[in-house]
């Protein structure tokens, strides 16, 4: 049926092409030499198809016409653009990027080589961070509005410590963990940070930070001490970064056509300057997308993203909850899929349930004895998120993603306190000498003390053997590196935690398709997507007590997230009211 089909609809495709050839080639005297971008968010790597065809019914706001939705899409306009000899260059308009370091060096590559094709690059923002600004820098020219701002001021991490608090409200936390660096029963146990939290966050500031310095330096062709004497005088308005040299000039939207050289006529009046998608349509022959004979070969992605929890929860990207029952269905699509020819588990996950995360592990194994499984990491993959890596055949991790943290703990909360406090008395009545060992309404007894220590060590050895056999190392050396310590990519690249750091999702998936001996174009398809919210407030305060043994890494969380300092602290406070649900 399909040999039949495809003919006929490329056939159609044809015709309506020529029919719209004088249109175009009319509509091709008034083309603008720029083309102007916009680039908010996190655009996906990939194009998601059902959200193409869905559009407005899906529910998702339509993007504005100059949005990136995905790198792919502004990697195949650039690549369009740098061909087209009337095009001078482009425009780039950032407003709250939030890419991950990852992306951002995507975004940087792409400029470079549309610049080094002897195009030019103007990048323009109202206001714009640490983040927006290393990508800003690797434009020919660096433009504000001139009532923005420039939020040049490096980066920051608070460890908190609400033990004091808690206790102050009758609230006791009882947790058991295995790890030194295992830090995440402090945030409830502790008064104040430990050397341990501050000596980890320090050391993923100071890549970041060393990382900051090196890209404005370079961009800005600065000397490194130059930008630091700048980050230190941050944050700029718009007139003071023009006077120190941060950025080119100040001007209006209306204005950047003007500042662009384009004369009357060259632009749109509504826009200032055309979006890609009014470029392709002015186009007298613009490239057209044959359906071929033969479907391409697939790759399936299988996000892990969130929390770890057991049952359904949700297998979608951001910072929600991947139940294991989701993931597991998910993974068993794609490995029954006889056209995907190999999986990239995307892991986005600080880990959850211990028991949750060795059920999605099992699940990983059992598709890799039928086909390529590459995991990749480019934000954080700890603790349980890293447990379920180890079943892929290899770990790719972007040098400054998040992995690590091997360790355990389990604990719960104690509310008699806070009841006591507000008259509330509560009678526990058990037959069993553990029945009550999940009340809120006490404290454990040393006997509960003795089994909740030994499920938790029990754990611990578990997690170590299936890093041992997944790595071929031995319990000795991994737990040398475990005991919840947490490593940068190009960290656990060197003790041998990942196995690659030199790529990105494209060439990740270029990987597990050469595993499959595939060649040439092939298709993604994202398997199990959905979502479910979680709350701090829902655990504490909704009197949720349950002792189970979890495998999740707060400082990965956090530094998952991290931005520039204006931006963070709206981040750590959503990262603390997820990390409850731990």
């Amino acid at each position: 049926m399909r040999l039949l089909l495809v003919p006929v609809l490329n056939l159609l495709t044809l015709i309506r092409t020529l029919l719209g050839w004088p249109l175009r080639l009319l509509a091709a005297r008034d083309r603008s030499p720029y083309v102007r971008f916009r680039l908010s968010g996190d655009p996906a790597y990939r194009e998601r198809p059902r959200a193409r065809r869905l559009g407005l019914l899906s529910g998702q706001a339509r993007p504005e016409p100059a949005t990136v939705t995905s790198l792919e899409a502004f990697r195949e306009a650039l690549a369009l653009l740098a061909k087209d000899p009337r095009i001078q260059g482009i425009l780039l308009e950032l407003e709250d990027l939030a890419v991950p370091p990852a992306k951002r060096d995507v975004l940087v590559k792409l400029l470079g080589d549309f610049r080094a094709a002897g195009k030019r690059v103007v990048a323009w923002a109202v206001s714009v961070d640490s983040l927006g600004y290393q990508v800003m820098c690797a434009a020919d020219e660096v433009l504000l509005s001139p009532a923005g701002r420039l939020e040049l001021v490096g980066y920051a991490a608070e460890a908190l410590a609400l033990g004091e608090g808690l206790g102050r409200v009758g609230i006791q936390a009882h947790f058991f963990r295995r790890g030194e660096y295992k830090t995440m029963p402090e945030l409830f146990t502790h008064p104040q940070a430990t050397d341990v939290q501050r000596r980890t966050l320090e050391g993923f500031l100071d890549e970041r930070y060393t990382e900051l310095v090196e890209g404005v330096a370079r961009g800005r062709r600065r000397s490194p001490e130059q930008v630091k004497a700048w980050i230190d005088a941050g944050p700029y308005s718009a007139r003071r970064a023009a006077a120190e040299g941060l950025v080119d000039g100040l001007c209006d939207e209306v204005e950047l056509p003007a500042r662009l050289g384009l004369k009357r006529g060259e632009a749109e009046d509504d826009e200032g300057v055309e979006p890609m998608a009014v470029y392709r349509a002015r186009l007298p022959w613009p490239p057209v997308r044959w359906r071929p004979l033969r479907l391409k070969p697939r790759l399936a992605v299988v996000p892990v993203s969130g929390m770890i929890v057991p049952g359904k929860g949700g297998a979608g990207l951001g910072p929600e909850m991947a139940g294991s029952d989701a993931v597991v269905k998910a993974l068993r699509a794609a490995g029954r899929d006889r056209r995907a020819k190999a999986v990239v588990l995307y892991v986005a996950s600080s880990g959850g349930s211990s028991v949750a995360s060795e059920i999605i592990l099992e699940a990983v194994q059992r598709v890799a004895r039928k086909k390529p499984v590459i995991a990749f990491v480019d934000r954080v993959a700890a603790s349980g998120g890293y447990m379920a890596a180890l079943g892929a055949r290899e770990i790719w991790a972007t040098p400054h993603a998040i992995v690590g943290s091997i360790g355990v703990f389990a604990g719960k909360f104690d509310f008699s306190g806070l009841q006591r406090m507000l008259g509330v008395h509560r009678t526990l009545i058990t037959r069993g000498e553990t029945a009550g060992i999940y009340s809120s309404s006490r404290g454990f007894t040393e006997h509960e003390r003795a089994l909740m220590e030994a499920e938790v060590e029990e754990t611990y050895q578990s997690f170590l053997e299936q890093v041992a056999q997944a790595r071929r190392r031995t319990k000795e050396e991994i737990h040398a590196l475990a005991e919840g310590r947490v490593y940068s990519g190009q960290r656990a690249l060197a003790v041998g935690l990942v196995d690659r750091t030199d790529g990105g999702f494209e060439e990740a998936c270029a990987r597990a398709m050469a595993l499959a001996q595939v060649t040439g174009p092939f298709d993604l398809k994202t398997f199990g997507e959905g979502e479910r919210r979680f709350s701090l407030l829902r655990l504490v305060l909704g009197g949720a007590s349950g002792s189970g043994t979890y495998a999740f890494c707060p400082t990965a969380w956090s530094l998952a997230h991290l931005a520039s300092t204006r931006r963070w602290l709206q981040v750590e406070t959503q990262a603390l009211v997820d990390e409850g649900e731990a």
